[in-house]
């Protein structure tokens, strides 16, 4: 069964042949902490049934399934269908499907269907998807800090419900004092 002679060593030779060659290991680089940082953004989750009172502050995206009783901040928020937040909320990019009460402060705010929002929004580019409900005052910043340091005489509320425009797209409100 088990022989050594020439005709196995050939067999041996040819199917080794066939065979992709062994590439050598390479060491891993090193990489700076910033650079790291850069390609892959960090990620957080609240799930639901989590409920947070406090100040939850961090960078990269943040997603919220459940509750927050305070101030939420980060780069890139996701508020999902049935979460709440009662508190003010600090964002690059905001997209909300659940229920806000509090005060915004974002570039990009967008309001999904699903969306609750009783406050004001501070922000640089606002959608409104039809059926999302929005109690409050919308203002358009131009200015490149997240937070205004003080609101000087704000309007009365403005409650609408925006339906979307001929090309799908989702009309914009804006309401500004005399």
């Amino acid at each position: 069964m088990f022989s050594k002679n020439s005709t196995s060593t050939v067999d041996q030779g040819a199917a080794s042949s066939s065979l992709p060659k062994p590439q050598p290991i390479q060491k891993p680089t090193a990489v700076a902490p910033a650079a790291a940082a850069g390609q892959q953004e960090m990620s957080s989750s609240l799930s639901a049934g989590m409920t947070v009172i406090g100040k939850l502050v961090g960078e990269g995206a943040v997603k919220i399934y459940g509750r927050i009783e305070g101030e939420l901040q980060a780069s890139s928020i996701v508020i999902c269908e049935g979460a709440q937040i009662e508190g003010d909320v600090v964002a690059k990019e905001l997209t909300i499907a659940g229920r806000v009460k509090g005060t915004i402060h974002a570039g990009k705010v967008k309001l999904q269907s699903s969306a609750v929002v009783e406050g004001d929004i501070f922000h640089r580019s606002l959608a409104i998807e039809e059926n999302a409900r929005f109690e409050g005052m919308s203002r358009r910043e131009d200015s490149h800090s997240e937070k205004p340091v003080a609101v000087a005489d704000r309007p009365a509320s403005v409650s609408t419900n925006v339906p979307k425009t001929q090309n799908g797209g989702a009309a914009h409100a804006s309401h500004t004092t005399p």
